[in-house]
């Protein structure tokens, strides 16, 4: 399963492919979309969509998961990054994938185990849930691919809860026996 995640910004969008069997994760790609610092502020709306259709047409993700948006003292900026994560969402739903929103903290917890992990610890995760022999960067990139780690672990295997399913209600893992 593929899976691309979009960490939305009117500065710097990151974006990141994550492939998986289940158990192992892979890097695809991941990088940071910026747009010339004198662009306007549509010009740089254009090139965050341009640049997510384009990628997401080359990755062929199966779904793409995005940072939702959470509570914002400055409501400039919320409003920008609100126009940032909607030309993100149209590049997705134009390439006709389903788009599944995490909070920051849901995002934190199933990558590091913690809701108010900083950074620099979520970055250290994902190098080494994925393997990587530096920390992906810049942070954007980093944040783009736990958002999509984040909807890898958030799915429960289908081998795991058909057994559950057909089995009599099991008290814990302990008790569990496979079907031969």
């Amino acid at each position: 399963m593929r899976v691309f995640g979009i960490d939305p910004g009117s500065n710097r969008t990151g974006y990141g492919c994550v492939e998986t069997d289940g158990s192992r994760h892979r890097l695809v790609l991941c990088g940071a979309i910026s747009a010339p610092a004198l662009a306007t502020f549509p010009e740089k709306l254009l090139t965050i969509h341009s640049r997510l259709a384009a990628l997401l047409d080359g990755c062929r993700p199966e779904c793409v998961a995005v940072e939702n948006l959470f509570h914002a003292t400055n409501v400039r900026s919320a409003l920008k990054l609100g126009h940032a994560r909607g030309v993100a969402m149209l590049a997705a739903v134009e390439a006709g994938l389903p788009i599944i929103e995490y909070t920051p903290a849901e995002i934190k917890r199933a990558v590091v185990g913690y809701g108010r992990a900083e950074k620099p610890q979520v970055q250290a995760m994902v190098r080494l849930i994925l393997g990587l022999a530096e920390l992906p960067s810049p942070h954007d990139a980093a944040d783009a691919l736990a958002v999509a780690i984040c909807h890898v672990h958030s799915k429960t295997p289908v081998s795991v809860a058909s057994v559950l399913d057909t089995r009599v209600k099991a008290t814990s893992w302990r008790h569990y026996r496979p079907e031969r």
